[in-house]
């Protein structure tokens, strides 16, 4: 039972930035694009936790977008699981007060994350217009994306601090 409430946490706001993602921002799309929250919450939650955490919150976020608009099951959830881990690996580097690498953090995972979308469901289809994706999709998707972090991370962030020190209240209990 060790780590339910964090578990029922992450269930809830990998469900809520998905019905975010997908209900919500569409509306006030810019330049026909809208922000990645999937994307947000799984390197946030993999430099705040590691890289095991990560791995799977990238899971789960990834697997949910293969289940509901994904046209191979698996495919979103590999490169999820990717960028969760990737970002567990600055870890170390994190602090809490410091939004310059999280923001980095979260364009270079977008960025990655848009040219690996394009190779794998696009140029292996025989769309070759790379220039246009980039120019329409990866790049003001990754600017959205930035622009939101700002906001969505800070959230992310409080709630982790809270489940950090609620965790630590009771593991001081039992010394």
């Amino acid at each position: 039972m060790k780590g339910l409430k964090r578990k029922i946490i992450y269930a809830v706001m990998i469900i809520v930035g998905f019905l975010m993602e997908s209900m919500f921002f569409p509306h006030i799309a810019l330049a026909s694009t809208t922000p990645n929250l999937m994307l947000i919450i799984t390197a946030s939650i993999g430099f705040m936790r590691g890289k095991q955490e990560g791995l799977f919150i990238g899971f789960f976020c990834g697997l949910l977008l293969d289940i509901f608009f994904g046209d191979y099951i698996g495919l979103y959830a590999i490169l999820y699981m990717l960028v969760g881990y990737c970002n567990g690996f600055f870890k170390r580097l994190f602090y809490d007060d410091d939004i310059k690498l999280p923001l980095a953090l979260i364009a270079g995972s977008d960025f990655l994350y848009g040219l690996a979308a394009y190779f794998l469901l696009f140029l292996l289809n025989g769309d070759f217009r790379f220039a246009y994706y980039l120019k329409s999709i990866i790049i003001p998707e990754m600017l959205y994306t930035i622009l939101i972090t700002i906001i969505f991370y800070y959230i992310i962030l409080r709630v982790n601090q809270k489940l950090e020190a609620e965790e630590q209240r009771s593991a001081s209990k039992f010394v």
